[in-house]
């Protein structure tokens, strides 16, 4: 058997402008990796890099050629353990380029067996739970009209940006124009601890479900004294990278709150998953803003989930792929018919 690999890069604008504690964004650039074996079969994956963690487009381009180079020596899809201790000892960092090569790897090795991922798993798809819909930050006034939006559209379940001076104000005006949905909200590193505190207790009152990263990563104390005293659950993102960090954060948090593009893969994903299962955590999937060529990915890994927040594509203008159907928040893996991640160019579909 033998692999010819090559990427692409990708420029995607979104729907809204999306804003967090820490800037704006208008569009993003994702890069798309496709191996294909010697009867034509395509296995794709995306990156996703995030500035945060010290990943650029410009430097997943730059260590691509390398780590595909490895797949093609290594020449099968199916040595998918192989495969991943290359990329490793290629590329000691940059998550998201390995990410994209995992996702693609397993993807074609998926399709040549004609199985969706989850059940080359043996996972029960039933047991997925919903993903959230996320509302960047924005005046009140239109945060409430998102709300009122993602709520008519089915989304049960919103998470709100927040990290401002309104944070109460939006809550309220969210919880105002979706009464009925389950709200989660995101921080972003922007509170101290002893707000986070005082902010869990009308959170609660106006029926938020958790705090998701609150303080800064770089205060893993702040963190602690956050999860010890506040009145909702706290999840753990930027404080949790990899499976590494799971022992150290074990005591400071609810919920690990993972990303693909953070692990540098499905298989450090998994051992992330299993990670915080033995340290009593419970787990949450997230993304950045993402092609589906990445999200269907993660989506399969859904039913290992207690919550999911999968909704990168969702917040795309355009994707030039189609993957796991989201729309309306149920994760509908046994919906489409077809081997691996399930995502295609949306021309094919």
């Amino acid at each position: 058997m033998s692999l010819n690999a090559g990427f692409e890069r990708v420029s995607l604008e979104l729907d809204d402008p999306f804003t967090i504690s820490r800037g704006t964004r208008t569009d993003v650039e994702n890069l798309i990796v496709r191996v294909t074996d010697d009867a034509g079969a395509t296995g794709v994956g995306g990156a996703a890099p995030a500035n945060h963690y010290g990943e650029t487009a410009d430097t997943v381009a730059a260590v691509l050629p390398d780590l595909l180079a490895a797949v093609e020596d290594v020449g099968d899809p199916h040595a998918f353990h192989r495969i991943e201790a290359r990329m490793r000892e290629t590329v000691r960092d940059n998550p998201a380029a390995r990410c994209a090569v995992s996702i693609a790897v397993r993807d074609l090795a998926a399709k040549r067996l004609g199985v969706p991922l989850y059940r080359l798993w043996g996972l029960d798809s039933a047991e997925a739970p919903d993903t959230s819909f996320t509302l960047g930050l924005d005046t009140t006034d239109r945060m409430r009209e998102k709300a009122a939006d993602a709520a008519a559209a089915g989304y049960p379940i919103l998470k709100i940006k927040l990290g401002t001076d309104r944070d109460r104000e939006i809550v309220e005006a969210v919880r105002e124009a979706a009464p009925e949905a389950t709200i989660r909200v995101d921080a972003n590193e922007a509170w101290t601890p002893k707000g986070t505190v005082e902010r869990s207790e009308w959170l609660a009152d106006l029926g938020v479900e958790f705090i998701e990263q609150p303080v800064p990563a770089s205060n893993p104390e702040g963190l602690r004294v956050a999860y010890e005293r506040s009145v909702l659950p706290i999840a753990a993102d930027e404080s949790c990278v990899t499976a590494s960090d799971i022992p150290a954060i074990a005591d400071r948090c609810d919920i690990a709150n993972l990303k693909l593009m953070k692990t540098g893969g499905l298989l450090e994903a998994r051992r992330a998953i299993a990670a915080a299962r033995a340290h009593g955590l419970e787990v949450m999937l997230g993304c950045m803003v993402e092609t589906n060529a990445s999200i269907a990915a993660g989506a399969h890994l859904a039913p290992l989930l207690d919550y999911a927040d999968l909704d990168g594509s969702l917040l795309l203008a355009s994707d030039p792929y189609e993957g796991v159907e989201l729309s309306g928040g149920p994760i509908r893996l046994a919906e489409r018919d077809r081997g691996g991640t399930g995502a295609i160019p949306r021309d094919d579909a």
